[in-house]
């Protein structure tokens, strides 16, 4: 294995995905580079907030406010003998008593007892789409991170921070891992951009958290472009470009 080659472990590395011969010979390298040294430092803290981020916590009084409108529904009828059509209330064969619990609240919600009974279930929604977005998002930066013929490309961020674009042609997918951007005011936000040949499309918003760090996919993927440029924009995106680059990373050169 290459010096070259070794260079592009970190990823693996941070993630625990090397057997132990490759980590043994990455460790060892690793212990002469300073650059990957810190490239598996950003990696793993970025891997800690990326878990940090499916832990999604109910309200606290949701339990509460279930459970009291529970009580005020009128029990279940018995279960229609089989081969009957069961009443929208009738209760499912085979469930216990928390199928009996969720159902009853479901029914709540289902004939307007409360306002914010519909709230909470739209609430509930909600997180359950951000929860799978999250997971499915940190699975595709594993993988990417994972790839074989991943590359990571580090520059600083004018004005401060600093930012890589982590790149896979074989998966076509790129990812972009930012570490104490400034913070931009409500008006403004950065957007990211590939160069197509002097081109730039679009890759997505960055939706930077307090602190200015964290990790994101970009939309689209890196066959057939020449980088990845971060402006800032007015609060939505734009259509284009409407100032220079506060970070450009070629991917030649």
């Amino acid at each position: 294995m290459t010096a070259a080659d070794l260079h592009t472990l970190t990823g693996a590395y941070a993630l625990d995905a090397l057997d132990g011969a490759e980590a043994g010979a990455f460790e060892r390298h690793m212990a002469e580079c300073g650059v990957c040294a810190q490239e598996v430092r950003e990696l793993r803290e970025t891997a800690a907030r990326l878990a940090l981020g499916v832990a999604l916590v109910p309200p606290p009084a949701m339990r509460e406010r279930v459970m009291a409108a529970v009580a005020g529904v009128r029990q279940l009828p018995p279960p229609a003998p089989e081969g009957d059509v069961v009443p929208l209330r009738g209760r499912r064969r085979g469930r216990g008593r928390l199928s009996y619990l969720a159902a009853a609240a479901c029914l709540v919600i289902a004939v307007g007892a409360g306002g914010w009974a519909v709230n909470a279930q739209r609430e509930a929604e909600r997180d359950r789409a951000r929860l799978e977005s999250v997971r499915q998002e940190t699975a595709m930066l594993v993988d990417l991170m994972s790839a074989p013929d991943t590359t990571m490309r580090t520059a600083p961020v004018s004005g401060g921070g600093e930012a890589t674009v982590v790149t896979s042609r074989g998966l076509n997918r790129a990812a972009f891992l930012y570490r104490d951007l400034p913070e931009l005011p409500d008006s403004q936000v950065y957007q990211l951009w590939y160069d197509e040949d002097g081109s730039m499309k679009s890759a997505g918003l960055v939706d930077a958290p307090e602190g200015g760090s964290g990790a994101m996919l970009l939309a689209g993927g890196p066959r057939g472009t020449d980088g990845v440029g971060v402006t800032v924009e007015p609060a939505g995106g734009s259509a284009e470009p409407s100032g220079a680059p506060v970070m450009l990373v070629p991917f030649k050169g």
